[in-house]
C-alpha cells in the first residue's frame, strides 16, 4: 500500500508553526539566529520545510540529517546506531566528542527535533545497559544546553512526522495517524499560530492560579483505580506550559522534590523507549525511591533505566486538561501520549532528571548544590511514562485544609 503523504501546504503550516511559534518561547526566531535542525531521512519532507521557513525568517540553518536506522535482517544491518551499540569496545562507548559539541551549543540559539520512525524496534534485543551508558556519557552535552537554556539563550521544540511503521505500531492507518498530527497541531486552520495563541491564552488562566496556589501546598495525593500516590512540590516552585516546547504540548508540569515521593502507581498506556516498548509498568515508592518495578512487557529495560543514576526518583509532575487537547488517539510516542486529551485527560510522571526552570527564581543562578538541597533531581534520563485512566489530584495545603485541583481529566481550580 502507498505511503500516505500530508499536503505541502500542511508541512508548510507545520514549519511556520515550530519556527515562527513555537521557538523563541512562543515568540518565534529573530533575524540573524542560528537553528540546529535535526531529522532522520524519513522526515525528510517536514525537515526540508522546516529549513525553508528557518531561511524565510532571516535566519541560519545548522543541518542535522541522517539515515533511518532499521533493523534489517541477519544479512545485512541498516542502522549504524545498532551496529555501534553491538560492536564499540569500551572506549567507544565513553568517548565523548566535547570540543565539537561545545562548538555546537555555543554556536546554536534554537534547535528543531524531527522524530520520524521507519522502524520503532530498530534497537530490540541491543543489551540495554549498553543504551543507558552511552546516554551517561553524553550527559555534558545536555548539560550545556540546559545551562544556556536558563540563561534565557536558548529554545528548542520538537515535532512528529508520522511514518507508516509509527502508524502501524499505534493500530492506525498512516492517513488517520497524520489526522491526529493536524487535529493536534491545529494544521487544519488557516492560521494554526494564532489558534495556539489562543489555546496557551486559557492555559496560561490556569497555570497561574496553581502557581497562585502552590506556595501553600504541602503535598499532592494522586488517587484512581490505577494509582495512589503523594508527591511534595517542595519550596519555591513553578508550573510550566505553553512555552512552546514541543508541538504539540498543553500539559502543565512541575518538578517536585524527589525526595517526598510516597505510594505506588500504574500505567495504562505503553513506553517506547530506546526503541523498545514497554507495557503494563507498575512502580513502588518509598522515601522519594523507586523500590520496585513491574512490567508486563521489556520489564529487563524498565530495570536497567531505573539502575542509571538518578533515574529511580520522580524529577516531574504533569496533568493535560482534555478540554485542550485534540489528540484522541494512542500515537505509540511519547510526544503526543503525554498530551492526550480524550475522556479523562492524562496525568504523568518522568523518571530522572528535574526540570530546574521550574524553580521560582532564576535558574541561571541556581548551583547544582543548592538545586539538591530544594529536591531537584539530576539524572542523564528522562522517561515520561504515562497514563489515561480517571484520577483525581487533591492538593493537602500547609494550614491542613484539602483542595481538589484536577478531576476527571480537568482542572477545576
Amino acid at each position: 500500500m502507498k505511503n500516505y503523504q500530508p499536503s505541502q501546504i500542511i508541512l508548510d503550516r507545520y514549519a511556520e508553526v515550530l519556527v515562527r511559534f513555537a521557538l523563541g518561547g512562543g515568540k518565534g526566531i529573530k533575524k540573524g539566529d542560528v537553528v540546529r535542525i535535526s531529522s532522520s531521512e524519513s522526515g525528510r519532507r517536514l525537515y526540508l520545510a522546516v529549513c525553508n521557513a528557518v531561511i524565510d525568517a532571516g535566519g541560519h540553518v545548522l543541518p542535522h540529517y541522517s539515515p533511518d536506522d532499521e533493523q534489517g535482517d541477519r544479512r545485512r544491518n541498516e542502522s549504524f546506531t545498532r551496529y555501534f551499540y553491538e560492536h564499540a569496545q569500551d572506549h567507544q562507548m565513553d568517548h565523548f566528542p566535547h570540543k565539537y559539541l561545545k562548538g555546537l551549543v555555543e554556536q546554536m540559539d534554537h534547535s528543531v527535533f524531527i522524530l520520524a520512525d521507519a522502524d520503532p524496534h530498530a534497537l530490540v534485543g541491543v543489551d540495554p545497559k549498553k543504551i543507558m551508558r552511552r546516554g551517561v556519557a553524553l550527559k555534558p552535552f545536555m548539560d550545556w544546553r540546559h545551562k544556556k537554556e536558563w540563561q534565557g539563550k536558548f529554545t528548542w521544540t520538537i515535532a512528529l512526522y508520522g511514518t507508516k511503521a509509527m502508524a502501524k505500531e499505534a493500530g492506525l492507518s498512516q492517513k488517520a495517524y497524520w489526522n491526529q498530527i493536524i487535529k493536534a497541531c491545529f494544521l487544519d486552520e488557516k492560521n494554526p499560530i494564532a489558534k495556539w495563541k489562543e489555546v496557551y491564552r486559557k492555559l496560561e488562566y490556569y497555570r497561574r492560579r496553581l502557581n497562585n496556589l502552590t506556595p501553600k501546598i504541602d503535598r499532592l495525593h494522586i488517587v484512581g483505580p490505577d494509582i495512589n500516590l503523594w508527591i511534595k512540590i517542595g519550596e519555591k516552585r513553578l508550573w510550566l506550559g505553553g512555552s512552546g516546547r514541543n508541538i504539540p504540548s498543553f500539559e502543565l508540569f512541575t518538578s517536585p522534590d524527589w525526595r517526598g515521593t510516597e505510594g505506588w502507581a500504574g500505567f495504562n498506556q505503553p513506553l517506547y523507549r530506546y526503541s523498545n516498548k514497554v507495557a503494563g509498568i507498575e512502580l513502588w515508592f518509598e522515601n522519594g525511591k523507586v523500590i520496585k518495578s513491574r512490567a508486563k512487557i521489556n520489564g529487563k529495560l524498565l530495570k536497567e533505566m531505573i539502575a542509571t543514576a538518578g533515574a529511580d526518583r520522580v524529577g516531574e509532575f504533569s496533568l493535560t486538561d482534555r478540554r485542550f487537547s485534540r489528540i484522541t488517539k494512542f500515537m505509540a510516542e511519547t510526544l503526543f501520549d503525554e498530551n492526550m486529551g480524550g475522556p479523562n485527560g492524562n496525568t504523568h510522571i518522568a523518571l530522572g532528571m528535574s526540570y530546574r526552570d521550574t524553580y521560582a527564581g532564576n535558574p541561571a543562578k541556581l548551583s547544582k548544590k543548592q538545586a539538591g538541597a530544594l529536591g531537584f533531581n539530576d539524572s542523564s534520563v528522562h522517561t515520561d511514562i504515562v497514563s489515561t485512566s480517571d484520577r483525581t489530584v487533591i492538593a493537602h495545603l500547609k494550614n491542613g485544609k484539602e483542595k481538589i485541583i484536577y478531576r476527571h481529566g480537568q482542572f477545576v481550580l
